[in-house]
């Protein structure tokens, strides 16, 4: 009798438990978290999240963003005079490069990313934090597919949470694929809105992203909405696989102009990172 209500109690526990859960976990990538079917539905629940209140960046969660071709990349550093750590703050900076012979490059710039520590699919990311403005200056929060389902680059769709430039009021959230870059269809839907800021305040960036749409968010103010449309090209809604986040403050380039020099340093404080599903 005894053994029987053991048994009874502990498939009761582990239903509870089962129940609880809001993620599948691949097993090929148990950084992935895969929200369960329906979950969309029901009150959000905290998977992850960094208050970078130690004195270093938490490597199990991010990884420095290396040097690129691109635009947004192609000032990205890993030196440390990029980053810091401060009053629970983690501070990403773009700044002159004081020493041309070890880095022939003007600029360099601070930026990390989750890439195969971290990704989900589904769900919601708030980042609060504060930016700074120069001329050039284009702090950025955004994700990237992690595990390429559709194929290279815009195949797989970016989402992008926030995008600050220069000295603006206002910030940019957007949506990048196949269907908007390469078949040039940003209006059929809409692929990006603006919301009002004070660039110099904490702020509350995020998205909370479902099945059918993706929600763009401003201090827990819904902004902008990217909805699935299925009668449309498939290429229109890529988002149906895990994403990892990048936050980079970068420098220069074709959309936010030329970097006056003599406005950096500047910085952006990142406070906290939270992740629900």
């Amino acid at each position: 009798m005894q053994m029987t209500n053991y048994f009874i109690l502990y498939f009761t526990c582990m239903a509870f438990l089962t129940s609880c859960q809001v993620s599948n976990r691949l097993k090929t990538h148990p950084h992935v978290f895969i929200q369960h079917k329906g979950r969309e539905a029901k009150k959000w629940k905290l998977i992850w999240e960094d208050h970078f209140n130690g004195t270093s960046m938490d490597t199990t969660k991010w990884s420095k963003i290396p040097a690129g071709e691109s635009d947004w990349n192609r000032h990205m550093s890993m030196d440390t005079a990029c980053f810091a750590m401060e009053d629970g703050k983690l501070i990403l900076k773009g700044i002159n490069n004081s020493d041309s012979s070890r880095d022939s490059r003007p600029f360099l710039t601070g930026g990390i990313w989750s890439k195969g520590k971290f990704a989900f699919q589904y769900g919601r990311i708030e980042i609060r934090a504060k930016l700074g403005s120069a001329q050039g200056a284009w702090p950025a929060m955004w994700m990237l597919a992690e595990l390429d389902k559709y194929g290279k680059y815009p195949k797989n769709g970016e989402i992008d949470i926030m995008e600050h430039l220069n000295h603006d009021s206002i910030i940019y959230q957007t949506t990048h694929s196949y269907y908007t870059l390469d078949l040039g269809r940003k209006n059929n839907p809409p692929h990006s809105g603006t919301a009002k800021i004070n660039a110099a305040a904490y702020n509350i960036y995020g998205i909370s992203w479902y099945p059918d749409r993706i929600v763009f968010q401003l201090n827990g103010k819904d902004t902008f909405t990217y909805p699935r449309i299925t009668e449309l090209d498939q290429a229109q809604w890529p988002y149906d696989q895990p994403f990892f986040l990048l936050i980079d403050q970068q420098l220069g380039g074709n959309w936010v102009g030329k970097v006056d020099s003599k406005q950096l340093p500047v910085e952006m404080l990142i406070d906290w990172v939270k992740v629900y599903q």
